[in-house]
């Protein structure tokens, strides 16, 4: 926590203060929850007075549904980045493999790490906070939106690339996305005792609807 003291405050644009704002507010709900995100919270961890952190937000909750779009965008753009031109979802893996099917490897390799156990409990904060504050139900449905497109879009791009068989890849991403969610159910209360079966749960379900052998998607050099 960075302590406000009396040395000289320091004048910032407003888009630039406003997103140190976010940023913060941000990194609070990832490591604490979005329940802790206050204005006294965010402006301790900045070194600034409520009332500069209230200036740009009067609303609290406006801060939260904020803070969880970029924490999650954060993510979905390291997981599945999209072209600069929208066009589609292709990273590459570490070997320089640009192809769908190594785009989904990375991403399924990716999110079985704990790295990603932050956003998986950020995720299911806010599934059950938006039950009581619709501005947050509002970005939590436009991030679902988000995240199975550019599902689609990888999967699509394997399709037609004839490296999957998919007759809908809407559908699939979906499904995908759903079992990626069951199995972070578990977060809070598994992590420990989480096996195979619930890591690896989403993506067996995405070689099966892809129509890929078992292991198709594990990490290169791991699959049997």
């Amino acid at each position: 926590m960075t302590s406000r003291g009396p040395g000289k405050r320091v004048r910032k644009a407003p888009a630039e203060r406003r997103h140190e704002i976010v940023a913060a507010a941000a990194q609070v709900g990832l490591v604490e929850g979005l329940e802790c995100i206050t204005l006294r919270r965010v402006a301790d961890e900045l070194g600034v007075r409520p009332g500069l952190v209230g200036h740009y937000f009067p609303a609290a909750d406006t801060l939260v549904a904020e803070a969880f779009t970029a924490a999650t965008m954060a993510d979905l753009d390291t997981l599945l980045p999209e072209r600069p031109d929208g066009s589609g979802d292709h990273s590459r893996d570490d070997s320089g493999d640009g192809s769908a099917r190594a785009v989904l490897r990375r991403f399924f390799t990716l999110m079985s790490s704990t790295e990603f156990d932050n956003v998986s409990r950020l995720w299911l904060n806010a599934r059950h906070l938006s039950r009581y504050r619709p501005g947050l139900r509002e970005h939590v449905i436009a991030q679902e939106l988000l995240w199975c497109t550019r599902m689609e879009r990888a999967i699509t791009a394997g399709t037609e690339a004839g490296e999957f068989v998919c007759a809908d890849p809407r559908a699939t991403a979906v499904r995908v996305l759903v079992a990626i969610d069951g199995a972070s159910a578990y977060i809070n209360t598994s992590a420990e005792q989480r096996g195979a079966p619930i890591t690896h749960l989403a993506r067996t379900v995405a070689e099966a609807e892809l129509g890929l052998g078992a292991g198709a998607l594990e990490p290169a050099g791991e699959s049997s």
